[in-house]
């Protein structure tokens, strides 16, 4: 480019011949940048895990125990993560819904990744700094926490990409959902909706209402620092505030629904460490421990129902 200019400056070239010079400049450096990006994607594509494992991949469950009717909870054994998996059909509506509005409300419109949602998570990083958006689809999030970490880099970004869209391809929406309600996590060590609604209502996620659906929806984006039992309360409810204003903004919720759940009080479940007949439950962990294995009771999501009676207890 010097040289150019030298030459033109001395009249040895004229603009036609510069403009000629600098347009097949540009096309080399539009090429190889081209063939430099198609490496790296081709490379980001060879690491990136099966997109069929994020079904066959094991799901930490915690174990309960039971006493004699296989419905009262006496204990919960768990590692690092208080998980429960269950079925599309029970969740409620309500907390799906949540999910999309303040998650991806284009969910079932895009195919993975979402151009607009993109492109408004950039522009607000621009405005009010980096990390203050999000532009991640509900299912990148999804393969983020399942298959290849959260780790923030280029390389881990591509690979979620690749695989958000290879998802989008073998699994139907609702079974999407499924998985993202089941693997995310919610505070206190409660990973998937229906621990966490046990957690903080004592009530399978099938009961949810609008307003414990939005409250549940406010907790992933910030789950330590929005939890009911920590010291920001308010900005929670906040939060579930403009969930709530997001669904009724998308028609996902009527007027009277949404001014019902405005109104309903949300009360938490006491945070309590206590456990029901703690010398029983602990011979019958012993026990089962002993017979199975200590690690596979803690993650197998085994439910062990006992004989004894709580009520009479």
């Amino acid at each position: 480019i010097a040289q150019l200019r030298n030459r033109s400056r001395r009249g040895k070239i004229s603009w036609r011949s510069w403009l000629r010079h600098l347009l097949t400049l540009s096309l080399w450096v539009v090429t190889i940048s081209c063939i430099a990006l198609s490496l790296f994607v081709l490379y980001a594509k060879s690491k990136v895990p099966d997109p069929e494992s994020i079904v066959a991949r094991q799901i930490i469950e915690s174990t309960k125990i039971y006493d004699r009717t296989g419905t009262t909870v006496l204990y919960d054994i768990y590692d690092e993560e208080r998980r429960t998996v269950v079925d599309f059909d029970h969740m409620s509506d309500a907390i799906r819904k949540a999910t999309l509005a303040i998650e991806d409300s284009r969910f079932y419109e895009h195919r993975g990744f979402d151009i607009r949602g993109f492109a408004r998570s950039l522009l607000k990083n621009i405005e009010q700094g980096y990390g203050s958006g999000g532009g991640s689809t509900l299912t990148q999030q999804l393969v983020g926490n399942a298959l290849v970490g959260r780790e923030k880099n280029l390389t881990r970004k591509v690979q979620e990409l690749i695989l958000a869209i290879e998802v989008e391809q073998r699994y139907t929406k609702d079974e999407i959902i499924t998985m993202y309600l089941n693997q995310v996590p919610y505070g206190a060590n409660a990973y998937g909706v229906e621990a966490a609604s046990q957690t903080y209502f004592s009530i399978p996620a099938s009961d949810l209402s609008i307003a414990q659906a939005a409250l549940l929806a406010s907790l992933v984006q910030r789950p330590s620092y929005l939890s009911p039992y920590g010291s920001h309360v308010d900005e929670l409810f906040g939060r579930q505030k403009y969930v709530l204003g997001r669904m009724r903004q998308l028609n996902l919720i009527s007027e009277d629904a949404y001014k019902a759940a405005q109104q309903e009080k949300v009360a938490f479940k006491e945070k309590t460490n206590s456990v029901a007949a703690p010398h029983f439950v602990s011979m019958a962990q012993e026990y089962v421990s002993q017979k199975y294995g200590k690690d596979i009771v803690v993650t197998g999501g085994f439910k062990i129902i006992t004989t004894l009676d709580a009520d009479l207890q």
